[in-house]
């Protein structure tokens, strides 16, 4: 039990806060902006929202489940679905990989039922409203009303029954992912506590959860395995389930109180935040905290409000802006401003729905070592999609909640201490290592560049530095060659581009710190982005051999790009734009590039990535390495097509609809696009003081700054016409404004920024305007040199080519493996190679030189021959046919591609050596991860023949590793044969159906092989 004095504590707590509510309301003059949010907008399509009862960032997502399974299941919950299975508390805002939904409750009558098939219901769409921390629904089957709602660690059900005898409760733990552990105790007649250990995109996660009833259950039994074990008041197992019965009682609250630590957190929080069952008062302060958070940005206007529309539809005002009114029967005036506010306030809504704190009310959570630890002046958060939300959603937060932007820095800096490591996508207590790059550093460093820095700076730095220099996910290749390498790392040209902007972050840190020597060393590594770009085609693509990948096709999603391909990778370059566009050939060029981008009519090919959605031209509004692209225009000469372009995204890629987001919702950052977009203000680089000026979608927006200032944005054109997207003119605390950008202070010293906006773009104006600036120009690096060959195995003598895309370099080369110096021979002309050769070369300029570029070259037999009996699976293709026998070998990272892969058929392939010789022994190598269902050959079976039909078998070989080693590994199956022969025919056997024990049971095996060997 908590002791008196934490329970005053926690009330004096939130006596203060509401004081301080109350305080700033009264000076705010706070507007009830919970009534424009539609919790429905992203649970349809892709966006993979949830529509229940959550506080601002809360422990609790006390939600519906529909679906619970498919990739429309992530988040338990999807639009389309007419059945229910229940009510659980926690739920993912958005993201592409399911887990969550612990702890269901789902209230019955009549017989108890413990599978989700026979307690499931149905529903009506009719009968659902959600609000913000509040939400309602009917089950069809039982006729009972259900509403849900929550403060930040307890979730609240009202159940109200019809006349029935049996009215119940079922709790099932085993409800969704695989359970490793549970139990549920029975403590008396009103309350039950339990916990739940369990495992899928998180390995670890562990909910504690305490309840209580309104009223007292008359009767109960808990499940083992769906059997009832009579007389028990605790189990425990994997697969535990419970139900509650009630005798007739009309209504029946339940509050649930959750924690990561234990129990008597979980009834800590629960005592702490909601101490009786007034379901009413917890709803009301529900949504008088979301009136607070959405209050921080305040708009109006956007356009003609249903009035408007009516009174020039009377007038038959054919020159309205929006349109004619319809010939005929009159309808209803549409109402574009209360649409426009309605998407605005779900996105700010959204965008508050994650990170969610994980400290209990006393300060104590699990951390990253899945030890207990205590929040000391800060609360703890988790779930960070941090290669998500570092472009918008944490510069949003930046600006209007800095407190809780250094919460999540001290969260930060305490999974450095317990985990050793900055968070890249944390789950509850568990590093998912999800997604690429290490974004915790630019949120760091955003929030140090604007002020925020109660935290130790220090630390940050060091964890900082200890992040980037780790060797994990190729980031010992990007530090030793300048550029993640295709054949050594998958993702190799969105990893090396991701780090290098890491790294200008890490530079900018020293210098604020004052760090030169570190200054120095980050800011090179920052142009590392160079050595991925190729001047020959203008695009980003990935190096292989000491050379470009090829064959090269910029709409080709592969495993080079992380969910993308190089249209999407190609300006990712938001530290260096000024550099990118030189490279490109200039202003320009640069824009021509741009205009490519937005207006070619090539189809996406490759993989079926859905994330990469939201298309115009390839631009993919649907997936974040877009987002910052269309205000890349600022930075040429035609400003007017950023505009152009963000009010097409605005207006095309949301909607007010279910599925109103382009894409996954990515836990706030698809819609705190839309949030800074409309406000007319967008940060490319976090990092950087510079917000990119749009387009404000609103007659007026004031931003409510934590320092007491506010910032009003003001556009009258946004009512006037959809059309009105041009700016005309500017002005700053009522001063002409001749920028494209603003700085944070001008945002951050309050004041009134106004633009002036028109049907057609104003060349004249947006001509004078002063650009913004985003170029490195200390320690300027010198780009890695590229070679040029037909292939890296070869029969007959080839010829390479060594360039550099910086023009007046010097290329200097080696061909016996010593590292090349000025000393070396100067490149001037193409070179033969005719055997077995490794080229090393460096381009110098000024003195500076590259990194070493290498590549080695494999002459090979000309006696032997591959003729493959089976073919390979497209997508596992390798180099084509002869990959089997091209000398180049496959590592354990099979992402790079180094493989060819075999499903649903035996590898079956015979080499002709030409004549009838000596064979001393044969293998072949093969991969497993049985995790990715890659599983080694049973075994494989090599038989030989002299004549190419007649063939008998000659030696077998088992594997030596079982499907149950998940690690990945390679494996050589070898034979000694010393006999004589011409023809070698090797079967490698499917392991076949996965096991029962596997995740994916039942679909069937692949072969990963690579080299045939003979000798």
């Amino acid at each position: 039990m908590p002791s008196s004095r934490a329970i005053v504590s926690s009330f004096s707590i939130a006596a203060i806060l509401l004081l301080s509510h109350i305080s700033s309301a009264q000076k705010r003059k706070d507007k009830d902006y919970a009534q424009l949010v539609n919790p429905f907008i992203g649970t349809g399509g892709h966006g993979h929202t949830y529509p229940g009862a959550v506080m601002p960032f809360g422990m609790v997502q006390l939600s519906p489940d529909t679906r619970l399974e498919g990739w429309d299941g992530c988040s338990g919950y999807h639009y389309t679905d007419t059945v229910v299975y229940g009510f659980s508390h926690t739920h993912l805002s958005g993201t592409g990989i399911p887990d969550y939904c612990d702890v269901l409750f789902m209230p019955t009558t009549g017989e108890p039922q413990f599978k989700n098939t026979e307690y499931r219901s149905g529903f009506k769409k009719k009968n659902e409203i959600a609000t913000p921390g509040y939400y309602k629904t009917l089950l069809d089957k039982y006729n009972i009303g259900v509403e849900l709602t929550a403060t930040p660690r307890v979730g609240l059900h009202r159940y109200s029954y019809p006349s029935a005898e049996k009215a119940n409760i079922i709790i099932d733990l085993q409800h969704r992912d695989e359970v490793l552990d549970s139990w549920i105790e029975v403590v008396n007649d009103h309350e039950i506590r339990g916990y739940r250990k369990s495992k899928s995109w998180a390995n670890n996660q562990q909910v504690y959860f305490y309840a209580k009833f309104s009223k007292a259950f008359k009767t109960y039994s808990i499940a083992n395995n769906d059997e009832l074990l009579e007389g028990k008041n605790k189990a425990q197992g994997k697969k535990i389930k419970m139900y509650l019965q009630f005798n007739n009682p009309g209504e029946v609250i339940s509050k649930v109180g959750i924690s990561a630590v234990s129990t008597e957190g979980a009834l800590k929080n629960l005592d702490a935040e909601v101490p009786d069952f007034d379901f009413k008062k917890v709803q009301k302060a529900a949504k008088a905290t979301w009136n607070t958070e959405l209050n921080k940005i305040q708009v109006e206007g956007g356009g003609p409000s249903s009035s408007q529309q009516s009174a020039l539809s009377d007038e038959g005002n054919v020159n309205s802006p929006y349109g004619p009114a319809p010939a005929g029967k009159k309808t209803k005036p549409i109402n574009y401003a209360g649409i426009k506010q309605t998407i605005f306030y779900t996105a700010l809504y959204h965008s508050m729905l994650a990170p969610n704190i994980y400290s209990d009310v006393d300060g104590q959570y699990r951390g990253m070592d899945q030890q207990v630890h205590t929040a000391q002046g800060f609360n703890y958060y988790t779930v960070f999609s941090l290669w998500d939300t570092y472009r918008a959603e944490n510069p949003l937060l930046a600006l209007i909640d800095r407190k809780r932007t250094l919460d999540f820095i001290k969260s930060f800096l305490a999974m450095y201490d317990q985990g050793g490591l900055l968070p890249i996508w944390p789950l509850a207590s568990t590093e998912t290592y999800c997604m690429i790059g290490n974004h915790s550093i630019p949120v760091i460093v955003d929030a140090y560049a604007k002020g925020i820095r109660d935290f130790d700076a220090a630390k940050a730095f060091t964890a900082m530095k200890a992040a980037v220099n780790r060797n994990q996910f190729g980031l010992d290749v990007y530090r030793k060659n300048g550029a993640v390498l295709s054949d050594q790392e998958d993702a190799s040209v969105s990893k090396t581009l991701e780090y290098a902007y890491d790294d200008w972050c890490i530079a900018q840190m020293a210098k604020m710190l004052d760090k030169p020597h570190d200054y120095a060393e980050y800011i090179q590594r920052a142009q590392y982005w160079k050595n991925v770009y190729n001047n020959q085609n203008g695009f980003m693509q990935a190096r292989s051999n000491g050379g470009w990948l090829s064959p090269f096709d910029p709409t080709e999603i592969n495993g080079n790009y992380t969910e993308g391909n190089s249209w999407q990778y190609s300006f990712m370059v938001p530290q260096d734009v000024e550099n990118l566009m030189a490279k490109m050939g200039g202003k320009e060029a640069f824009e021509a590039k741009l205009d490519e981008l937005f207006t070619t009519e090539s189809k996406l090919k490759g993989s079926d990535i859905p994330d990469v959605a939201g298309l115009i031209g390839q631009y993919a509004h649907g997936n974040e390495p877009s987002h910052h692209m269309a205000y890349l225009y600022n930075f040429t000469a035609s400003p007017e097509k950023t505009q152009f372009y963000i009010d097409r995204i605005l207006h095309e890629e949301y909607s007010n609809k279910p599925d109103g987001l382009a894409g996954n919702e990515d836990c706030g950052q698809m819609s705190a696009w839309y949030v800074m977009s409309s406000l007319g203000i967008y940060n490319i680089a976090p990092g950087q003081q510079a917000f990119q000026v749009g387009v404000p979608q609103f007659d007026k927006a004031v931003i409510n700054l934590e320092n007491g200032k506010q910032f009003t944005i003001l556009n009258s054109g946004a009512s006037i016409g959809k059309g009105n997207i041009y700016l005309q003119g500017m002005s700053l605390a009522k001063k002409t404004y001749n920028k494209l950008y603003l700085n944070f202070d001008d945002i951050a010293n309050g004041g009134e920024f106004e633009v002036f906006a028109g049907k057609l773009a104003n060349k004249l104006f947006v001509q004078d305007l002063e650009r913004p600036t985003s170029k490195i120009a200390d320690s300027l690096i010198v780009a890695n040199p590229y070679i040029i060959a037909p292939a890296k195995s070869f029969k007959e003598a080839i010829s390479v080519q060594i360039k550099s895309s910086d023009p007046d370099a010097g290329i200097y080369y080696t061909l016996d493996g010593s590292t090349p110096t000025v000393n070396s021979t100067l490149y001037s002309k193409p070179i033969a190679i005719t055997g077995n050769t490794t080229v090393k070369a460096i381009a110098i300029m000024n003195g500076k030189s590259s990194f070493v570029d290498e590549a080695n070259f494999i002459k090979l037999r000309t006696d032997i021959k591959l003729t493959l009996v089976n073919k390979y699976l497209p997508n596992y293709a390798d180099k084509g046919d002869e990959s089997l026998i091209n000398g180049i070998h496959g590592t354990t990272n099979w992402h790079v591609g180094n493989w060819q892969g075999y499903q649903g058929k035996d590898l079956e392939a015979i080499i002709d050596i030409g004549a009838i010789k000596p064979v001393k022994q044969v293998s072949i190598g093969t991969l497993q991860d049985s995790n990715a269902w890659i599983v080694f050959p049973k075994y494989i079976q090599y038989w030989v023949s002299d004549d190419g039909r007649n063939y008998k078998l000659a030696a077998t070989v088992n594997t030596k590793v079982d499907i149950k080693d998940t690690n990945s590994q390679t494996q050589e199956f070898t034979a000694p044969l010393n006999l004589n022969t011409r023809y070698i025919k090797i079967i490698a056997k499917q392991y076949g159906a996965l096991p029962n024990w596997h995740e994916s049971k039942g679909n069937q095996s692949y072969i990963f092989a690579d080299e045939i060997t003979v000798e």
